[in-house]
């Protein structure tokens, strides 16, 4: 029997990869025609909790989403969509013209924000801190059960009094 070793499982890998490469890129379609240069990407990348805006170069008429749970689509006019990251992963995006004719047929990346977040680990818990400029806690996918839940509660009653005062 063959012994393992990395540079074994490394030299098999690079040649599948050497191998299957053209394959794969032969069957890639061309990425779709959007308004705003994206066309060079191979996907689009949203932030969780973050909307951004997408120009395409025909109107609009039917807008799919693969899996809505990662990623929102609103069409703000014919040839605007606001797209917001619910949850972190890859879905995709099809957009039809009145015609059922796709405009564009895109990979949606939905990943997390790093800017000015600091990861606390206390063994397998983990606690996450936005900082910018001072410290404090947010509610961030991934962190400790029970912290996530308290900090949760705490957020939708604090929404909850400032509905209330709103209803005065």
């Amino acid at each position: 029997m063959a012994k393992f070793s990395p540079t074994s499982a490394i030299r098999s890998f690079a040649l599948a990869g050497a191998f299957f490469a053209p394959i794969i890129a032969a069957t890639v379609l061309p990425v779709a025609a959007l308004a705003d240069g994206h066309s060079a990407k191979k996907h689009l990348e949203v932030v969780v909790d973050r909307a951004r805006v997408v120009r395409i170069a025909k109107p609009a008429d039917t807008v799919i989403v693969g899996n809505p749970s990662i990623v929102d689509a609103t069409i703000q006019d014919a040839r605007t969509l606001v797209l917001t990251g619910r949850l972190f992963g890859v879905t995709n995006i099809i957009v039809l013209d009145s015609d059922g004719d796709p405009i564009v047929d895109e990979t949606v990346v939905v990943k997390g924000e790093e800017t000015n977040l600091v990861h606390v680990y206390r063994q397998a818990n983990r606690e996450t801190l936005a900082c910018a400029p001072v410290c404090q806690t947010t509610l961030t996918l991934g962190d400790e059960k029970e912290r996530f839940e308290t900090i949760n509660g705490q957020i939708t009653a604090r929404n909850g009094l400032a509905e209330s005062v709103g209803d005065d």
